[in-house]
């Protein structure tokens, strides 16, 4: 039998219940669109957490202080007082995974423009502290080394902090007051929008390190060393480098506790990818059942078609038709309900994605491959469930076919 003749009276055969045939087609419909949406959804919070974490730094490590304990209590990492400069310039210099080591302090104060006033974290560090963030310039560019070396009073805004000293106002050359110390703006630095825990990161000023030590906080300790390796493999080698360099700086013997630790970001980042991974998997799989579920619709109309068309089965096999055209044409017949079911699906998931992206503001990543792995999903289900019907029909037998009442 001619291919092309048996998709024309599968379609014939359909179309004279049209109803019945887009109602079957509903359940692949809904199950395509809901896989493609969802996979969509989960792609987009895995992108958004990745550019989150990226918008930290690139390949980085973070270095904190340990613990202080007194009367038994313990404060908690990061209160003690056990990290220098000099710990920052011998991790830089002497470890050769390392391409920057950026040491910072930082603390909450009150800016002050000539009209506006607002409270921000202001943070104290070296020229590589930009270049270990990634962090790129909107306008103006960074202090110098010799601006740390003479605790000069420069400072480069974060864009949330612009925008409400100076509002439309270029601040590149204005003079802010932090703590009623004067700091002449040099940079505005582009935005980097939310971080992975939510806080604004562009909600901060940033001035050389050893200005915010003597002439706003009056102390000599830092607070964090920002630590960039040279590529994302070599995260691994310059952590165990930075503790075992930090064990022979602060001279700790084998076995006793760190006074320092150490957070290798690169492994955050692998670890909300694959969280992310997950989910998107998860939101897959439950979108999936629902193709099931319209296959299952197949198979019930196929059989309730086989039944119907028991005597028009009976007849066609008089006149000579075998028992594999029979098959054939209600199978294809299964495959044009999947394979339509499948193409407005396709659509309805696309459509759906854009919804989502534009009321409900969650970012939504559209890839060809789910499309492609639903499409074919859904014709893979046409053939599984169809061809239960389709081999019964085959195995009427003609006299009892056509007696069928």
């Amino acid at each position: 039998m001619n291919v092309l003749n048996v998709f024309k009276i599968a379609g014939r055969a359909l179309a004279r219940n049209t109803m019945r045939s887009a109602l079957t087609m509903l359940g692949i419909i809904i199950g395509v669109g809901a896989v493609i949406a969802m996979v969509a959804v989960g792609q987009g919070a895995k992108a958004q957490v990745e550019a989150q974490i990226a918008s930290i730094g690139s390949n980085m490590l973070m270095v904190f202080p340990g613990s202080t304990t007194q009367g038994g209590v313990h404060a908690g990492s990061g209160s003690a007082t056990t990290l220098t400069e000099d710990d920052a310039r011998a991790i830089q210099k002497e470890l050769s995974s390392v391409r920057f080591a950026a040491p910072s302090l930082r603390t909450v104060a009150q800016v002050v423009s000539t009209n506006q006033n607002w409270s921000t974290a202001v943070t104290g560090s070296s020229p590589d502290y930009f270049v270990v963030r990634d962090w790129t310039f909107e306008s103006g560019g960074s202090f110098a080394t010799s601006d740390v070396d003479g605790a000069a009073k420069v400072a480069v805004l974060g864009k949330t902090v612009a925008d409400n000293l100076f509002g439309s106002q270029d601040p590149i050359g204005q003079i802010v007051r932090i703590r009623n110390v004067p700091f002449k703006v040099i940079g505005l630095l582009a935005p980097k929008g939310q971080s992975a825990m939510g806080q604004d990161q562009d909600d901060t000023v940033i001035i050389p390190l050893s200005t915010l030590q003597k002439r706003i906080m009056g102390v000599t300790n830092i607070q964090i060393i920002m630590v960039s390796a040279h590529s994302p493999q070599e995260t691994v080698v310059a952590e165990e480098e930075v503790r075992l360099l930090l064990h022979q700086r602060h001279h700790i013997p084998p076995g006793q506790d760190d006074d320092f630790s150490v957070r290798n970001m690169t492994d955050i980042a692998a670890a909300a990818a694959a969280s992310s991974k997950i989910m998107t998997i998860l939101l897959g799989s439950i979108a999936s059942v629902s193709l099931i579920v319209g296959g299952i619709g197949i198979m019930n109309i196929m059989l309730v078609s086989v039944t119907e068309r028991t005597r028009e089965i009976g007849i066609r096999m008089a006149v000579g038709a075998r028992g594999r055209d029979i098959l054939l044409q209600f199978l294809v017949e299964a495959i044009v309900l999947s394979l339509s079911g499948g193409i407005l699906g396709v659509a309805l998931g696309v459509a759906s994605s854009r919804i989502i992206s534009a009321f409900v503001h969650w970012p939504t990543i559209i890839s060809p491959g789910s499309i492609l792995l639903s499409f074919v999903f859904s014709i893979a289900i046409g053939v599984f469930f169809g061809l239960y019907p389709a081999r019964r029909a085959a195995s009427l037998h003609p006299i009892e076919a056509l007696r069928y009442e």
